[in-house]
């Protein structure tokens, strides 16, 4: 196990086994309990070269090539990995250890109020089910916050540095995908250079991601069965594993690349390309001997701003962001699940009797 990701201790950990063993006790159910589970086979994502993209040097076709491959990972897999993105290792390993630094804080003080913005989650508090519980802890923070004054960062004064650089080297990685993409489906180019509209330095979050070594894996998960819910993902993990996607409707392993970072399509990207780029059912497996880190970016715009198409007809009706989150919530606080992009088309596919 890497140095910097001990186990914390002293309190530390959130209580996930007492969730666990509460909602056992209420007659809960565990993801694959009751039957065999089903061999995953590990898979390689598309792996791209960003350096084209991230330097003035690279030339007219290597860049249509790129986005051309891109592209054609977007809509079959919803999911690929780059290289050369200009992420720098010493500073994703600077972060691992500022990671590792406050998740070792006690559970008290990492559910402080006023700690990284009251940005702190664990599990899933209101989960009814074993289907519904993380067995993950994390720190969902606004970018707007992280420079900010309201934002205490407490005894690690270093971490809003390394944050900040981590947040805006992803944001340039970010763009470049978008952009890119976005001029697969466009013909005016200073189009899609406007895009995402209504993303900034504002309305973005960096998401850091810890999970615990868990008890009672296989079946249990790390991270529950979701789509995203912004454009696009830009994901630095380590080399633990775990991250599973729905392939071919069947789950697959995503097999860690040391050098690489993880994109992936979100909804908002599916509903403005119309459906040509997949936003991908995904999750992560909890690990039975070793925690695992990681660190996403999320691609989101302001909440007022509408998500638009990149033509028409489109299959969906005209929303806004906010709206859509508020549609999420509600749906997960009525029926337990996420429904997402069926909200909001235009015909709606008939419900069942």
């Amino acid at each position: 196990m890497p140095a910097f990701a001990e186990s914390g201790g002293g309190g530390a950990e959130p209580p996930l086994v007492e969730s666990y063993l509460d909602l056992l006790r209420r007659g809960g159910i565990a993801p694959a309990e009751g039957r065999a589970a089903a061999a995953v086979e590990e898979r390689e994502l598309p792996l791209i070269d960003l350096e084209c993209l991230m330097t003035a040097t690279g030339d007219e076709a290597r860049r249509a090539a790129c986005a051309g491959a891109m592209a054609r990972a977007a809509s079959e897999w919803g999911f690929f990995q780059v290289t050369n993105h200009g992420v720098g290792g010493a500073l994703l390993e600077r972060l691992r250890a500022e990671q590792a630094r406050l998740f070792r804080l006690p559970f008290e003080t990492k559910s402080r109020a006023g700690l990284l913005n009251g940005s702190y989650r664990w599990g899933a508090p209101t989960a009814t089910s074993l289907r519904h519980l993380s067995w993950s802890e994390a720190f969902h923070v606004p970018l707007a916050s992280i420079s900010g004054s309201a934002c205490d960062f407490g005894e690690l004064g270093s971490l809003r540095g390394v944050m900040q650089e981590v947040a805006d080297a992803m944001s340039r990685v970010a763009k470049a995908v978008a952009v890119a993409l976005a001029g697969s489906l466009m013909q005016a180019a200073e189009e899609a250079e406007a895009f995402p509209a209504g993303c900034d330095e504002t309305t973005c979050f960096l998401r850091l991601n810890r999970y615990p070594a868990c008890p009672f894996a296989p079946d249990t998960f790390g991270l529950v069965p979701h789509t995203d819910s912004d454009f696009l993902t830009v994901l630095c993990q380590d080399q633990v594993g775990g991250l599973q996607l729905m392939k071919d409707a069947r789950w697959v392993a995503v097999k860690p690349h040391p050098d690489a970072l993880i994109v992936n399509i979100g909804d908002l990207f599916q509903a403005w390309s119309n459906n040509r780029y997949k936003s991908v059912e995904h999750k992560v497996v909890a690990n039975a001997k070793a925690e695992r880190f990681s660190a996403a970016y999320f691609l989101c715009p302001s909440y007022h701003a509408p998500v638009g198409t990149c033509g028409e007809p489109s299959p969906y009706r005209t929303f806004t962001f906010g709206e859509y989150r508020r549609k999420v919530q509600e749906d997960v606080k009525r029926t337990g699940r996420k429904i997402g992009l069926p909200n909001f088309l235009k015909q709606q596919p008939p419900q069942p009797q």
